[in-house]
């Protein structure tokens, strides 16, 4: 329970959480756990900003008494109200009851509607500061990343930054930096994070960067709720949101997404797979459900599209393929090309559901439907080469 002093007298005082394997329900898989951490910061007061999730309250207090005797803390600083960071606040402010509870106006609502009230609390709006002696916290606003009511704490002397929830990673390690990581995994859970949890607040994503950015303010480090510390180029992750806020950063990949009833649907899917690959992109081809659906979200969010398929059964789509498409409609992959494909018996209806749900993810349909009934044969294979290689020339 030790905790880690990431720069002179700010310390580590979260907590890891090895076993957690979905978040946010069952939609978001967390195949390396997950971290939930807060940050302690000593001057002649103290400020313990952010909490973590309220079975780890007794882990973080066991590394919070390793510094001080937490009945000195005098703010307990909250960025962002979700239970996962929020859990811990009334252990905190039962333990301390002097403490002043800080966060935006509009948290208040949420912190005591989910925990007793009774505290002493301080609003704060972008711009205005608390000072530690000689340690000065400033506070901005960041409503919609990715709660109407989050907020950032920056300390000003040491270019701190602590997002909360921006820029952060669901990865559980004993390592608290992210250049102390295996790079590959690093990147691409901080993908998976943002195109599960804020690809549908691109625009708010993209407009809030740009006011930090203009901003001028010098950022040392990032300290984010979840995952890794960034210290070595901490704005290259910030460049890399701002990237995909705008749906740049793509890569040479065109994402098939599928499931089938007797194989027809697949035959499809891999003749349109060589199709794409002989026009020079790399098809990565997702059969459902073999495929983690918030893995395939991220690999979406650098793809330069998607073709989804499946089956008819009863007039619509398989029913494991709904998932996904609910996916597409929350997330919202404002003009990500996509088309649809499929396979049918007595009656079709797949392919009209799937481009329904395309439509309404924002996706720009740049094909007509591919279909074929019962089997393929050769012929239709043919075809089906053609569509992906035509598919593929088009989003290039």
């Amino acid at each position: 329970m030790q905790p880690i002093e990431i720069m002179k007298d700010v310390y580590w005082v979260g907590a890891i959480d090895y076993n957690v394997r979905y978040f946010h329900g069952y939609s978001y898989t967390t195949h390396h756990g997950t971290t939930y951490n807060a940050y302690l910061i000593v001057g002649e007061k103290i400020a313990l900003v952010d909490a973590v999730y309220g079975p780890f309250a007794e882990e973080m207090f066991a590394r919070i008494s390793k510094i001080v005797d937490p009945t000195k803390i005098d703010y307990m600083i909250s960025n962002h109200a979700e239970m996962d960071h929020s859990g811990a606040v009334p252990d905190v402010l039962e333990r301390v009851p002097g403490a002043t509870l800080v966060c935006t106006k509009r948290a208040v609502d949420v912190l005591q509607k989910h925990y007793p009230d009774g505290w002493n609390i301080q609003t704060v709006k972008t711009g205005d500061e608390i000072d530690l002696g000689g340690k000065t916290l400033r506070f901005y606003e960041a409503p919609m990343l990715h709660w109407p009511e989050s907020m950032f704490t920056y300390y000003v002397e040491e270019e701190l930054l602590l997002p909360n929830d921006a820029f952060g990673q669901h990865y559980a390690t004993e390592q608290r930096f992210a250049d102390e990581v295996d790079q590959e995994i690093l990147w691409h859970e901080a993908e998976k994070y943002y195109a599960n949890i804020l690809w549908p607040l691109s625009r708010q994503v993209k407009r809030k960067i740009e006011e930090v950015l203009e901003l001028g303010l010098p950022i040392k480090m990032i300290a984010p709720s979840h995952g890794l510390i960034w210290r070595k180029d901490p704005l290259e992750i910030v460049k890399r949101y701002l990237g995909w806020a705008k749906g740049e950063r793509l890569q040479d990949k065109v994402l098939i997404v599928w499931d089938t009833m007797w194989q027809s649907t697949t035959k499809l899917a891999r003749a349109m797979a060589e199709g794409i690959r002989d026009a020079g992109l790399t098809p990565l081809l997702r059969l459902i459900p073999h495929s983690d659906r918030s893995d395939i979200m991220a690999e979406l969010l650098e793809a330069k599209g998607i073709l989804v398929g499946s089956s008819t059964v009863h007039n619509d789509i398989l029913p494991t393929v709904a998932p996904v498409l609910s996916d597409l409609e929350v997330l919202r992959p404002v003009g990500k090309k996509a088309a649809a494909f499929g396979s049918y018996g007595w009656g079709g209806g797949a392919v009209k559901r799937i481009e329904e749900a395309l439509t309404r993810g924002k996706m720009e349909i740049v094909m007509e439907p591919f279909t074929v009934k019962w089997v393929p044969s050769a012929e239709e294979l043919q075809r089906a080469y053609e569509y992906g290689r035509k598919f593929a020339e088009t989003v290039k």
